[in-house]
């Protein structure tokens, strides 16, 4: 599969006045023209850090990159101009932001807020066509197309959500980079974006990352999965071989646990013990190793290197150190 999107050994700390907080350490990842690929994690591990960082949208004066890459089609992302951006960002890149809230201008109605990306990336299409495009896309999200002249006040959060997914939406990107899309949304709204989004990749062949904590839409809506903790990637493959429990990293094991299952009479659910990583830290060994009940002295020490298990599937764990490495 051809690659849209390499991430090599990036490094991105937040430089406040309390503390240096690492979000990355040594991130990579790739992703294959019309791949759909699932992220998780739990909070803290550096997955939006990731989006924003593709977009060269992290906070100016408080992040730093302090190593790495990032290559949208062949372009190093860190080297663009200003103007390269622009042409990058809506239109071959769009995302799909955590909190609504705060991603929609409060002075702007919603329907200017989409038409706003149509006419940047398409300044010579006229304005009935792109007036049509908005109400065509409002309809997809579940928005009465009247409600264009309204303002994000006006809209509940799932609402607003449904404004931010149109936006993100409306140009037809090649990459979209959704980040938990579907949080604030019931099952039924979130079931037509799920759709929805699959039928623009079946359609146009975009790609998506889809950062999520539910694992259940992993399994249903991506091909491959990649489990980020303390900053790096440390399991991925397909779908299939991620779930079928045969090889996983520690970590990711607990995750399905943390799954309650419904067949069987349960108390309480299983935790995963002790505490997320503390990200103003950077470990000397795995990153994992205070919370792993395999862990061992190797693991304190050293990082663990890739271990491939399974073609394409990859584990970062000491446990798998006879299989073949990278």
């Amino acid at each position: 599969m051809e690659k849209l999107l390499e991430i090599k050994n990036l490094k991105v700390q937040y430089n406040t006045d309390e503390a240096v907080v690492y979000a990355l350490n040594d991130f990579s990842l790739d992703l294959g023209k019309g791949e759909i690929l699932g992220v998780v994690g739990e909070t803290g591990a550096g997955k939006t850090t990731m989006a924003l960082s593709i977009m060269k949208l992290l906070p100016e004066h408080v992040a730093e990159v302090t190593g790495g890459s990032v290559t949208y089609n062949g372009e190093d992302v860190f080297k663009m101009s200003q103007k390269q951006l622009r042409n990058l960002r809506g239109a071959e890149v769009s995302m799909i932001f955590q909190d609504p809230m705060t991603s929609l201008n409060p002075v702007m109605n919603v329907g200017d807020q989409i038409d706003e990306v149509l006419k940047i990336h398409n300044p010579s299409m006229p304005k009935q066509e792109r007036d049509e495009k908005v109400a065509e896309i409002l309809t997809l999200v579940g928005i009465p197309p009247e409600r264009r002249v309204q303002f994000p006040h006006q809209f509940s959060g799932g609402m607003k959500q449904r404004v931010v997914i149109a936006m993100a939406l409306v140009a037809k990107p090649n990459l979209l980079l959704a980040d938990e899309p579907t949080t604030a949304l019931d099952v039924t709204i979130q079931a037509q974006i799920l759709t929805l989004m699959k039928n623009l990749e079946e359609q146009l062949g975009t790609s998506m990352i889809f950062i999520t904590h539910d694992l259940g839409i992993v399994a249903e809506f991506c091909e491959n999965v990649a489990v980020v903790y303390g900053g790096e990637v440390i399991e991925r493959g397909t779908v299939e071989q991620v779930f079928a429990r045969t090889a996983n990293h520690p970590y990711t094991n607990n995750l399905f646990e943390c799954i309650p299952d419904l067949t069987g009479s349960v108390n309480r659910l299983t935790p995963i013990p002790g505490f997320v990583l503390d990200s103003r830290t950077v470990p000397v060994g795995c990153p994992f190793a205070d919370r792993c009940s395999k862990c061992t002295e190797v693991c304190k020490k050293e990082k663990p290197s890739i271990h491939y298990v399974e073609d394409g599937h990859y584990i970062k764990c000491h446990l798998y150190a006879n299989e073949v490495s990278q």
